[in-house]
């Protein structure tokens, strides 16, 4: 008899269950059990929380163009020799991913209150769209996007911390939800835009509710072979409440250990999303089977198709040397700058295959880089691990912003080729 094939269940009766005391065990003390004849809940709930906590991010960023477009007027003077407004789309990369830099940089060091997070990003996240919507200055429309940044700040920051109580593989369906985010949200912009920018937006409100249904209703929480686990998140949990000051130091003696993963995963994102909001917009190939003022959207998506695909590769293959990455994207980066510089790709269907490469690098960079995190840390750091690798990408495209505003401006001053 193989031992193994068989495992002991233990059942409690309610009236015998412990009473909690402290504020760590009370996020915790509500936690059915899920049945091992449906772990595929798991899977599916958390790429629904992947596309939902992207959804939003994703589709400011396709409709950044848009948005700065309604608010900048025709004037000439707003305007280089190449046609291009001076006000990039690197402002909106920003207004996208500063309120989601700074969250993910307080998420690991505050205790770990999952369903307060979650409300709070449904709410914020409604709130975004709608303000975006109605919005009728600049000002308005970017404090819409600075909404919903701070929703998919927060948002990743906790379904990753929150993955450490399941098995590594939700990682893979997180990432692979959070490919398909790209895919659908950019894809579903630049369709539904035949009603108008402001429909689209109030369409779209279904993205926060159905994250709502997904975290509260799909997702079983954790199993009961995951019970060592969550006995030791709650111990973390109540070392961080009980003496917060050492918790803190802890963590930062942690950061050291992880810029092995941070370093090229940052480097990647600041390479990308340089390439899709300082040069998408300048790339403008005319006579072609799109027309020019269609391709940014469509370069959008093709880039967000080759993320899905990448991101969901990781049960079919991994990649430990992300540093990889990187380097293949600096050459893109070359390649899309010069492009967007000297006009020397003949047809668009160039561009696409070149932009779906792109893609792939970075997905292929994030789903492999926290692979590796929650299979190589130790169970009581894999938490904050997770949660603080996932600050190198804001920072990596925090810094794109910056340059990408700087280089485009750079750019449309050139005379055209």
């Amino acid at each position: 008899m193989n031992p193994t094939q068989y495992k002991a269940v233990v059942t409690f009766d309610p009236g015998t269950m412990p009473e909690f005391n402290s504020k760590a065990e009370l996020v915790h003390q509500a936690v059915p059990v899920e049945n091992k004849s449906t772990p595929w809940r798991s899977l599916v709930a958390y790429w629904i929380l992947g596309l939902c906590n992207n959804f939003g991010y994703v589709v400011m960023l396709t409709a950044a163009d848009d948005i700065i477009k309604n608010h900048s007027g025709s004037h000439d003077e707003e305007k280089g020799p190449r046609d291009c407004v001076y006000m990039s789309t690197g402002a909106i990369l920003l207004a996208d991913v500063l309120p989601a830099l700074i969250i993910k940089l307080c998420a690991p060091f505050i205790p770990f209150f999952v369903h307060v997070r979650v409300a709070l990003c449904i709410v914020v996240a409604s709130a975004g769209f709608i303000m975006v919507a109605f919005s009728d200055t600049i000002t308005m429309s970017i404090a819409g996007v600075v909404l919903t940044s701070f929703c998919s700040g927060l948002g990743e920051a906790t379904y990753l911390q929150y993955s450490a109580f399941y098995d590594k593989n939700v990682l893979s369906t997180w990432s692979s939800g959070t490919g398909g985010a790209g895919v659908f949200g950019a894809a579903s912009y630049t369709i539904l835009t035949i009603f108008g920018m402001k429909n689209t937006l109030l369409i779209m409100l279904i993205v926060p509710i159905t994250m709502g249904v997904s975290f509260w209703i799909i997702l079983p929480r954790p199993s009961e072979e995951d019970q060592k686990t969550i006995e030791v998140q709650k111990r973390v949990n109540t070392e961080e409440i009980s003496d917060p000051k050492t918790a803190f130091i802890n963590k930062i003696k942690k950061i050291p250990s992880l810029m092995k993963y941070m370093i090229p995963l940052g480097t990647v994102y600041l390479f990308e999303y340089f390439i899709n909001q300082g040069t998408f917009e300048l790339i403008k190939i005319k006579n072609d089977f799109v027309d020019t003022k269609d391709q940014y959207h469509w370069l959008q998506v093709d880039y967000q198709v080759g993320v899905f695909l990448s991101r969901s590769s990781v049960n079919l293959f991994h990649v430990r040397h992300i540093w990889i990455f990187s380097v293949l994207q600096f050459f893109n980066v070359i390649l899309f700058t010069t492009e967007a510089m000297y006009y020397y790709i003949p047809h668009f269907w160039i561009m696409l295959v070149l932009t779906l490469w792109e893609g792939l690098l970075g997905g292929a960079a994030y789903v492999n880089t926290f692979y590796r995190v929650s299979s190589e840390t130790k169970e009581e750091d894999k938490q904050f691990s997770l949660a603080a690798t996932s600050f190198s990408d804001s920072i990596g495209i925090t810094l794109a912003g910056i340059v990408a505003i700087l280089v485009h401006n750079k750019i449309c001053d050139m005379p055209l080729p």
